[in-house]
């Protein structure tokens, strides 16, 4: 049986239809000193997801934000994006969950929700 993070990401290529392989991820952490620090880093697998960002059980309350490297992988495309970056802040509020953030992707713009 496989371990998942508890916090997770999928990463779809609307554009084209297909998954979004090779983002770079960061996934930061808002600490009390009112920073973010940087806890994990992934990169999508060639399905677009990352399921390995933090070890199960070690996920706590507070506010956490990815950040996903959108201008390098439409560089990678040979296609001309508007974002270079898109971050995505949320709350965690019961860390014994399960966290799915997705992101959907064009060139010229982005959707997220909370997934399952």
């Amino acid at each position: 049986m496989t371990t998942i993070s508890p916090i997770t990401t999928h990463v779809l290529d609307t554009a084209l239809g297909r998954p979004a392989a090779g983002i770079a991820v960061a996934l930061d952490s808002h600490s009390e000193s009112a920073q973010w620090d940087c806890i994990a880093t992934g990169e999508t697998d060639a399905d677009g997801r990352i399921l390995d960002l933090l070890p199960p059980g070690s996920l706590q309350a507070g506010r956490y934000r990815m950040t996903f490297a959108t201008g390098e992988y439409f560089r990678h495309q040979a296609t001309e994006g508007f974002y270079p970056v898109v971050r995505i802040e949320f709350e965690i509020r019961e860390p014994d969950q399960h966290y799915h953030v997705p992101l959907l992707l064009s060139p010229f713009g982005y959707s997220t929700y909370r997934g399952s």
